[in-house]
């Protein structure tokens, strides 16, 4: 790492991951009060535009309100809300108050709000009356003890109990003082998919702060005058931590669209808000593939960067761009629990190198390795499980999951010299990195990270099905797709209305992202001696046990 990078990496740890009165102060209070902090669009056809300065006063009305309804530093508060304002006062009133955020991505149902309400503690939940109603299906002896503070429109009538958000807001007096934190202090308990189990609560604490300015600096050489747009959801650790928190670190405006995806509406956001610097997930690349770039649209283009993170990018994207843009997109790779560590990336610095097919190199702050199966380091050129060493990255922040000691060591070596990605790469000698697959069961799709088991958990509550396993397979478009393998009950024949049911069934009370898109019925599961499904054998087989 050169002078300057290390230089750069000691103002960081210096600006971010020390004593600080609040977060909401970094993100928000320290900022031109007159400059635009959000751009705002819905599918409605609305469009606003909030500063630092009304973010500031509004939040500081909605920590006095979350303040009289009992939150305190430490609390946890679930926020299920979409992208919007509302999000951005709720998320900044709740740092001010030294309590933790729990997302909520808005296409889960029931069964995966209630898990991480339950789990987390939290005993406050703040929505909209779009998803109210998914609260109301989860069991009323559990949400009776839970205060609702809800959005609602004109038209829209507030649920018998429930806080109105904006009614109450507008009330309010404002706090006069954040509650001070320290850099090891939690603000987000984030949950992610695992292979095993429910998922898992990733614990954020301040200090990784320092690692967000980091890869919006350098990894996505961010600029004072660079209109950025990150289409990834807050719901998700990319769109959380670089779409809300990463922006509003460098003082810039979010853009934020409401709405359903299309390619037709981004391409006219793109040029609306004469976007300079772009980041999504390789799917929506491959869709403005698919359908084209409008005529004339370069000539009316403001992009300069190009970014993808979520699964692996095909290289073949990057020459499309590179083509019909003038520009490739880099491919960065990250975790929930890392954010991202290893970029192609474009700060100057680095002098624009960048390799074809490569995730890039380690970020600054970061050492990424590859270790064999004995836990030891590769040289380049071998295949071997992607890693962190901690002791040689100052900017590394996870300290584990929330009541999950088992999992949590896991995830580090006995001795905590490293950090086990559970992605198998390869490393070239000039320090880039390789993707050559997950070396466990995870699905990636459309950028989402999606446990077979959380799939499977929810199948099986549907009253045909006895067993049932789940595996990624290939999808030209989203990378991969859920495909659900389905013993029935005895009584239950296979048709296609039943595969349509069970895959509504699964998308209404689990996600809306993670239900099967195909379905194959089967006779019995492959399994080991032991009784486990071999997953790995579903992957591979066209028809395991017809």
């Amino acid at each position: 790492m050169s002078d300057s990078l290390s230089e750069h990496v000691q103002y960081l740890l210096h600006t971010y991951a020390r004593q600080t009165s609040s977060v909401t102060y970094m993100l928000c209070d320290r900022h031109d009060a007159s400059r635009v902090a959000l751009y705002y669009e819905n599918d409605s056809g609305e469009e606003k535009c909030y500063t630092y300065g009304d973010l500031s006063r509004w939040s500081r009305q909605f920590a006095y309100v979350l303040q009289t309804y009992g939150v305190e530093k430490g609390d946890r508060v679930s926020v299920l809300l979409p992208k919007g304002p509302e999000l951005l006062i709720s998320v900044l009133a709740i740092w001010r108050l030294g309590a933790i955020h729990v997302p909520l991505f808005t296409a889960f149902g029931p069964q995966a709000i209630s898990y991480r309400i339950h789990h987390s503690g939290s005993q406050l939940v703040i929505t909209d009356s779009i998803n109210r109603h998914k609260l109301d299906q989860i069991h009323e002896a559990f949400m009776q003890h839970i205060q609702m503070i809800t959005v609602t429109s004109h038209e829209d009538s507030l649920v018998r109990k429930d806080i109105s958000f904006w009614d109450t807001l507008k009330n309010a007096n404002a706090i006069s003082e954040d509650i001070n934190v320290s850099s090891d202090d939690l603000f987000i308990l984030l949950y992610t998919s695992g292979t095993t189990g429910q998922p898992k609560g990733v614990e954020v604490p301040i200090k990784a702060l320092a690692a967000f300015a980091g890869y919006m600096r350098l990894g996505l050489d961010v600029r004072e005058d660079d209109m950025f747009w990150n289409m990834a959801d807050p719901g998700w650790a990319y769109g959380l931590y670089y779409g809300l928190i990463g922006p509003m670190l460098l003082g810039q405006s979010l853009l934020m669209y409401n709405g359903k995806f299309s390619v037709k509406n981004t391409y006219r956001i793109l040029q609306t808000y004469h976007v300079t610097n772009f980041t999504a997930a390789p799917t929506v690349y491959r869709s403005l593939r698919s359908e084209g770039v409008p005529e004339g649209f370069n000539k009316k283009m403001s992009l300069r960067v190009l970014s993808s993170a979520g699964e692996p990018l095909n290289p073949e994207l990057s020459s499309w761009a590179k083509k019909n843009f003038g520009l490739p997109i880099h491919d960065q790779y990250g975790q929930t629990e890392l954010g991202m560590i290893i970029n192609n990336h474009h700060h100057p610095l680095f002098s624009n190198i960048y390799k074809l097919g490569s995730m890039g190199q380690s970020m600054p702050g970061f050492r990424a390795v590859i270790l064999d199966s004995k836990e030891k380091e590769l040289p380049p050129g071998k295949d071997g499980q992607l890693a962190i060493d901690i002791k040689h990255s100052p900017l590394f922040w996870f300290p584990g999951y929330y009541n999950d000691e088992k999992r949590t060591s896991e995830q580090l070596t006995l001795d905590k010299r490293y950090y086990l990605t559970g992605d198998t790469c390869r490393q070239d000698k000039d320090g880039f990195f390789y993707f050559a697959g997950r070396s466990d069961d995870m699905i990636t799709s459309s950028g989402y990270k999606i446990s077979p088991f959380e799939v499977e958990s929810a199948l099986i509550k549907h009253e045909s099905i006895a067993e049932a396993a789940v595996v990624g397979t290939p999808d030209e478009t989203r990378g991969e797709i859920v495909k659900a393998f389905i013993v029935l009950q005895s009584n239950v024949s296979a048709s296609d209305a039943l595969k349509r049911d069970i895959s509504q069934f699964v998308k209404r009370n689990l996600s809306a992202h993670e239900y099967p898109r195909e379905i194959e019925f089967v006779d019995e599961l492959p399994k080991t001696s032991s009784g486990k499904t071999k997953r790995f054998q579903l992957r591979h087989d066209k028809s395991p046990m017809t």
